[in-house]
């Protein structure tokens, strides 16, 4: 099927730039909901949800072996833990049984999370015939888990059936299956009437919670949404859920490349420097205002920019080339991408900002060709940080290394970078390589 297909099926829609709720300011949270949305409208939605982070990782452990394909028996995957039985089984059968029009397609159960992708084939309505937001929806369904996850610590005793998305009661005797969770005292107690996550009260209400308030509940508040817009992003979000226990086996057996290290690199680089630098390559597209941002969200330490890095750091140890291409030196671009390639077939590392069109194809194609590149991001790494799946395989073989001298900050689809900006990326490349970006005119 097509995108456009796709598109006429009306399973993705896009925001309703009309509705007036769109342009207010909004604050960036994973857990914000679509304000033009209606929620209760027929589509596709991958979702995600946490566990409490006083419960450590109650859904299960981490098996198999990475050099096991995928459908072998020991590929990687998460052996479940019986409470992730439970939510397995919850998440199976329970939401469809409560709401027919919904279907769960794709998931993976993390040992401390869980993705799925939630295919609404018709309006959300209740029993009733109302209605209902998906955050209802989503709130049953944590609620009956918690039922259920209870009775088996042996903390409560159940005799009803939630009035959400849980299944059948839970026998007393399953109370032997597995020890009490370990609790803190700050842990967050259940709502007594959980009402839809993060979203309007819609739909049924949910009973009374039966559960002492001093035990946490299984999920943490709220939960993450993403609509695809069409076929190719529902594709990679199947193919993100897919991935998941080999993302994080990849990353628990190289632990010190594939999760962000705070300020590793120092590139000498001071302020006043970097203002120098800006005066003499973007005078007239640098203000005050603009060197105020830059300088705002830079990394520093002592007085120097510094970068933070994923992946093998010890790509620093080897002679260092920065890859800048100038609209001035457009007519002898094939000169300098034949001179760069040279240099990285000899064992020099190309590193780059890949802002232009000639610096990706130059950072590509030596990528392409087994020369490990080093290159320099435009955002900071959050402290959850996944790159995709291609370029966490080549940070695992030490072919790519990411820097950045930006601290994290959220950025929509259309939001730009500056002229300044992108200047600064090639002072830090030019400076983590010792190197004047003009290197590849002069003679060997």
């Amino acid at each position: 099927m097509s995108a456009a297909e796709f598109r006429s099926a009306a399973f993705f829609t896009p925001p309703n730039m009309n509705n007036p709720k769109f342009h207010k300011p909004t604050i960036h949270s994973m857990k914000r909901r679509c304000l033009s949305h209606d929620y209760s409208y027929k589509g596709y939605y991958h979702i995600t949800i946490t566990t409490t982070k006083t419960l450590r990782q109650p859904l299960g452990q981490m098996a198999g072996q990475l050099e096991k394909p995928d459908g072998d028996s020991d590929a990687p995957h998460v052996a479940l833990s019986p409470i992730g039985k439970m939510v397995e089984e919850e998440l199976k059968e329970s939401i469809h049984k409560f709401y027919p029009m919904l279907e769960v397609q794709d998931y993976v159960i993390m040992p401390e999370h869980l993705h799925f992708l939630l295919v609404a084939h018709s309006n959300v309505v209740s029993k009733n015939g109302k209605s209902t937001h998906l955050g209802h929806v989503i709130a049953g369904f944590k609620y009956g888990c918690n039922k259920r996850y209870w009775a088996m610590a042996g903390k409560a005793t159940l005799t009803t059936e939630s009035s959400g998305t849980s299944g059948a009661p839970v026998a007393p005797g399953a109370s032997t299956v597995l020890a009490a969770p370990v609790v803190s005292d700050s842990s967050p107690a259940l709502d007594s009437s959980p009402a839809p996550d993060s979203s309007p009260a819609l739909g049924d209400s949910v009973a009374k919670s039966p559960f002492p308030s001093s035990l946490p509940p299984l999920f943490d508040p709220g939960y993450c949404d993403v609509m695809p817009v069409d076929s190719s992003q529902l594709s990679t979000q199947r193919a993100y859920i897919h991935a998941n226990p080999r993302s994080r086996l990849l990353r628990m057996t190289n632990r010190s490349s594939l999760y962000p290290q705070r300020h590793t690199v120092d590139t000498a680089v001071t302020i006043p420097a970097l203002h120098g630098y800006l005066q003499r390559e973007c005078p007239r597209q640098l203000t005050p205002e603009s060197f105020f941002a830059i300088g705002n969200r830079l990394l520093q330490q002592n007085g120097h920019v510094m970068c933070d890095s994923y992946g093998k750091i010890e790509l620093l140890h080897n002679r260092l080339l920065p890859v800048v291409c100038h609209r001035k030196d457009a007519k002898l671009f094939q000169q300098q991408k034949a001179r760069c390639l040279a240099e990285a077939a000899s064992g020099a590392i190309l590193v780059s900002a890949r802002i232009s069109k000639g610096e990706q194809e130059i950072m590509d194609t030596a990528l392409l060709s087994g020369y490990p590149v080093i290159r320099i991001e435009d955002n900071g790494f959050p402290d959850i940080y996944h790159p995709s799946a291609d370029r966490m395989d080549d940070c695992a073989a030490g072919h790519l290394l990411l820097l950045t001298p930006w601290s994290y900050q959220f950025r929509g689809h259309d939001d730009g970078v500056t002229t300044a900006f992108c200047k600064t990326m090639n002072c830090v490349a030019q400076a983590i390589c010792r190197k004047k970006d003009y290197w590849w005119k002069e003679s060997k």
